[in-house]
């Protein structure tokens, strides 16, 4: 492989290719000129960034250019792909398959999708590229090995959006938490981060080394649909020893964690898919309800800050946060002290499509701050958008070297070696999410102790996937399921007042607020419709467990639990 006039050998070591230089004539580029400003630099001590800084410096420019990107790729395998799918990558990109794009773009990292309804981050997620467990581990290995080939010579940075909960990229054959709310409801540290380290082990075991959670951000109030039960609850200290907990229990197992969205989304109605929110609040308010979180990930140890496409007037009146160097250079690493890497949200959001171009919106988002660019809309502007920048001086290279350093910083940190396949969803690691569903079940109204219900019963209303669990589970411990007793419905993510019934037992599935409108002489939440969640639910409504959990947000006219 050539690096800008080097010659290296790619080595495997410990899982992480390394290299070797080689003596070679061939000139190389002179250095720019050194701007006058730029964000710190990583820790002077740290050999991996000192590594990661000596390979950045000798990159070509669409070398470098490249380890900044990060788009999705159509099709569910490296090599192969349908004819459907190849004239998709085709029409974008002008090449078929995954790989070559990766070629030809000398890509840094690939962002794993699926899409699905019922998911708030659906609008811009273009297609789906995931599947079964096997699946995945074969498409990451295949892209690895494209990557392998690659002048740079590192390793592709697969990453993937698993907060579980409404954004559960991965369903299939892996070990399924409920949404961060739970967690908060739960409140046990201890058991996050087992929890978290589970899901990391997964996500190792499939060849995936980021995972773009957790949601860091506090939740304001229920008009918040796109942020929801994504986030960890409304009481700021609350929320950062969630935060930091889950930070630690991924990070444990080799999985660099990116805390969004920066600032903070929960204190707004708007979704950035949609539009640009805005963010009303002082920045003393800031300090106090949104930032604190993240000052937690980041203590914890977080390798990655997202920015988030938030309109924040009291720090920059004139820029949305992942275009603002006040924001993100002068804040984040500056006030807050962070040293890693920043990753823009998805830039094919109408926050931004609505007013930048592609190319325009590559440049201005390194230039703020931002290290690597996610899901660029149209990848070939952004490639030559920023080369052009580099060309002309706009973007200095020693900004495209710090960038590029950071993100090669996260690529090669020693890390635990993954865990075999057979490890995916085992008896172990569904206990540990299992526990925190048993104690985030909360009860808002009713009784807290002995039988909610009496068989036979009905189930109504949620998702197809969560009716089932809970079906089974209340088969699996004598309740009968038919007509003539009781019935139970199940509120989730999308229904409104008008979708309650009046049933003997109302439960949230998702965010609590709905309870607000129900007439059900019961109320019960689970913050979640996996089968954890719903054996748990199982469990307190034949009486065989007492509901623990404490509501994270307020929920009008209700007790945070009913059982304190």
């Amino acid at each position: 492989m050539a690096i800008a006039g080097v010659v290296v050998v790619g080595l495997v070591v410990g899982g992480f290719w390394v290299l070797r230089p080689d003596s070679s004539d061939a000139p190389r580029e002179a250095a720019p000129p050194k701007p006058s400003s730029v964000a710190p630099a990583p820790p002077a001590g740290d050999d991996v960034a000192a590594r990661a800084k000596a390979i950045a410096g000798k990159l070509a420019d669409v070398d470098l250019v490249g380890q900044m990107l990060m788009p999705f790729v159509y099709g569910d395998a490296a090599d192969q792909v349908s004819d459907a799918t190849r004239q998709l990558n085709v029409a974008r990109d002008g090449v078929g398959t995954p790989s070559e794009i990766v070629k030809k773009y000398r890509l840094g990292g690939v962002i794993l999708i699926r899409r699905s309804n019922d998911d708030p981050t659906a609008p811009t997620n273009p297609a789906s590229n995931v599947g079964s467990p096997d699946q995945v581990r074969a498409f990451t290995s295949g892209l690895q090995k494209t990557a392998q080939g690659l002048p740079a010579g590192v390793p592709l940075m697969v990453g993937v959006d698993q907060e579980h909960g409404t954004v559960t990229r991965i369903r299939e054959g892996v070990t399924r938490l409920p949404a961060a709310m739970a967690f908060g409801a739960a409140d046990d540290v201890s058991l996050t981060e087992k929890a978290a380290a589970v899901s990391g082990s997964e996500l190792r075991t499939l060849g995936i080394d980021v995972d773009f959670a957790p949601d860091a951000d506090v939740i304001g109030g229920p008009g918040n649909t796109v942020i929801g039960s994504r986030s960890y609850g409304s009481d700021p200290a609350a929320v950062g020893k969630q935060v930091a907990a889950t930070v630690r229990g991924y990070e444990s197992v080799g999985v660099a964690t990116a805390m969004k969205h920066f600032p903070g989304h929960g204190h707004t109605d708007v979704d950035s898919h949609e539009a640009l929110p805005v963010l009303t609040q002082t920045k003393a308010t800031l300090e106090q309800e949104d930032l604190a979180p993240f000052k937690a990930g980041i203590e914890a140890g977080s390798e990655i800050v997202m920015s988030g496409h938030l309109s924040v007037p009291a720090l920059d009146p004139e820029f949305p946060a992942s275009l603002s160097h006040k924001i993100l250079t002068d804040l984040l690493r500056g006030e807050l002290g962070f040293t890693g890497m920043v990753v823009t949200d998805g830039l094919d959001m109408k926050a931004l499509t609505d007013k930048y171009g592609p190319a325009e919106v590559a440049v201005r988002a390194i230039l703020a701050g931002n290290d690597l660019l996610l899901q660029p809309p149209d990848v070939g502007a952004a490639q030559q958008g920023l080369l052009a920048a580099l060309k002309s001086g706009r973007l200095s290279r020693e900004r495209a070297v710090e960038a590029v350093t950071r993100v090669l910083t996260v690529k090669l940190r020693s890390r635990p070696a993954a865990q075999p396949m057979s490890t995916l969803a085992s008896a172990t690691n569904r206990a540990a999410v299992d526990a925190v569903a048993a104690k985030a079940v909360t009860l808002f109204r009713g009784k807290c102790d002995g039988p909610l219900i009496a068989g036979p019963v009905t189930i109504t209303g949620g998702a197809s996937e969560a009716r089932v669990a809970l079906k089974s589970a209340l088969q699996r411990q004598g309740v009968r399921i038919g007509t003539g007793g009781d019935s139970i419905h199940l509120a989730g993510y999308l229904d409104t007042a008008a979708d309650l019934r009046l049933a003997t037992v109302t439960v949230a599935t998702d965010v609590p607020y709905i309870l607000a409108s129900a007439k059900s002489p019961t109320l019960l939440a689970t913050y979640g419709n996996v089968d954890a969640s719903m054996s748990a639910l199982a469990a307190v409504l034949t009486g065989r467990a007492r509901p623990e959990g404490r509501s994270p947000v307020p929920v009008t006219g209700l007790p945070r639990s009913a059982c304190e």
